[in-house]
This record gives C-alpha cells, structure tokens and sequence, in this order.
C-alpha cells in the first residue's frame, strides 16, 4: 500500500538514494533538504514536493512542521536522515553546539511538532543513527553541548547516540499509542557527508577516490532507511538500533539505559522550549 514519506537530508546522499527508489516504487515522497537548487533537482527526478529548511535554526524546523502539517493530514513514516559532522566548535543562532542540534535538537523538535499527525497516522519514525554512537560517544547530561571537551568527533558519536536514545525513549512514550519507530547505521557511505569538518581522518574516508571504491554506494546505505519504511513491523523491533537489518549485536552501553533516556528527551526538551 502507497504510504506518504517524509525524509529530511533527502538533497543528496542516502536520502537522495531512498527517495528515488522509495518514488519509483509508487510512495508519497516528500524531500526535504537545506540547499534549495539541490532539494529541488532532487524532487524535480523523484516527481516529488519538497520543502528546504536549515537545521541549524530552529525557526526553519517550526516553519517546516507548519508547512508539513498544512499539507498532509497523513504521515507514515518520518525519516529524520538529516545530518554531519562539523569542524571547530560552532554555536547556532540558536545558541546550541551545531553537531547536537543539527544531528539531534532539531529532528527530536520537527517530530514531536508532528506528533499529532504521527499518531493519528500510527507513523513509524526512523532516525539515521551511525556506529559512531559506540566509538565516540558518551553522554553527560550535565554537558549536552560538550563545553568542556568538545572535539567533532565527540560531538558527532554524541549526537548519533542521541539518535537511539530517542528513538528508545519513542516507543516507550508512544509505542502504545500505535507509533513505531527505529534507528540504523547505514555504514561508510560515499557521499559529501562530512564535507564541513577539518578532519584528515574523516576526509581520508570521504574524499579519497580509492578509499570510496571500497565504501558503500548512497543506494546501499538507503536499503535499510527503505526497508524500515516499507517492511511489515513484523519484521523489525520497534525501538531498535539495526545494523544490516539486524538488531546490532554491538551497541554503545548507554543506548540500552532507560532512564537516561527518559531524562535526556526531558533535557531535549527543555532546551528546545516544549512542555
């Protein structure tokens, strides 16, 4: 059955790759990128609508969920796919770290400003997540914005880990209610991801021509965005962390604490302004 689908980062990379193929397959998609010319070529291929917001203002995000909530009484599947990793410490006009609100604050703001629509629709939500949450990150409440040691790539496996305790935190508030939701590494993919931070490490695995060869095309990294959009629940467990669509035999200890995950959405939220 025809479901409409909402994925964000959709201008290029993964999103680019699941939207083209989610299109072809006779879905509802809806681009929604930062860059204007690239979102729209994007949509333009797809025979998609399309909306550009910056995820680095939060004033784009409620922009969005207006827009997004105006045109479609029914969503079925959100993909918060929006993403990177960044250089040196930067703060949004917002006031936050770039990585957290970009990788995190602003997807966790657009979806609870949705929720209406998401439970009325019995959604699924889907989060791209990254293994970085297992090698780089490692939460403390009391320093969500990493002032006191923040290096991108500490930030990037914070804001990944983010991701999962979301989604956890998700199915535990709204599972009952008919919301279904997931989170996945969808590996090293080529693609312009990671274009903004100095790193040499992380330019060597996305710059490098021969490095890319060996690295996951932007339509293999999307297989598992589309199968957890489209497959039956049956097959997948709400409030998961997938790898290779499995549930990852390894994971960062702190994705599987429930109570720091109820009270890391109750930090998010306070920092986003939400009851």
């Amino acid at each position: 059955m025809p479901k409409t689908i909402i994925i964000t980062g959709a201008s290029d990379g993964i999103g680019a790759a699941g939207a083209r193929r989610l299109a072809a397959d006779g879905h509802t998609v809806v681009v929604v990128g930062r860059s204007p010319g690239k979102t729209a070529a994007v949509a333009r291929e797809t025979g998609s609508e399309h909306f550009t917001a910056d995820f680095a203002d939060l004033a784009d995000v409620h922009a969005l969920a207006a827009e997004l909530a105006a045109r479609y009484p029914r969503i079925d599947v959100l993909a918060n796919n929006a993403g990177g990793v960044f250089g040196d410490p930067q703060k949004t006009a917002d006031g936050f770290e770039k990585t957290l609100q970009v990788n995190h604050l602003a997807p966790f703001l657009l979806t609870n400003l949705l929720m209406p629509t998401l439970l009325a629709s019995d959604a699924r939500v889907i989060q791209t997540s990254s293994n970085a949450a297992r090698i780089a990150g490692r939460i403390a409440l009391d320093d969500l914005q990493n002032d006191a040691r923040l290096t991108p790539m500490k930030a990037y496996g914070d804001a990944k880990l983010a991701n999962i305790l979301f989604t956890t935190e998700l199915h535990r508030r709204f599972g009952e209610h008919g919301l279904t939701s997931a989170a996945f590494h969808p590996g090293t993919v080529a693609s312009g991801f990671g274009s903004e931070t100095p790193s040499r490490l992380t330019h060597l695995l996305y710059d490098n021509r021969l490095v890319r060869r060996l690295i996951s095309t932007p339509e293999q990294g999307a297989d598992q965005l589309i199968w957890l959009a489209t497959a039956p629940t049956a097959e997948w467990r709400s409030g998961g962390y997938f790898e290779k669509r499995r549930i990852a035999a390894k994971s960062n200890p702190q994705a599987h604490d429930a109570e720091l995950a109820r009270r890391h959405w109750e930090a998010s939220a306070a920092l986003v302004g939400l009851q």
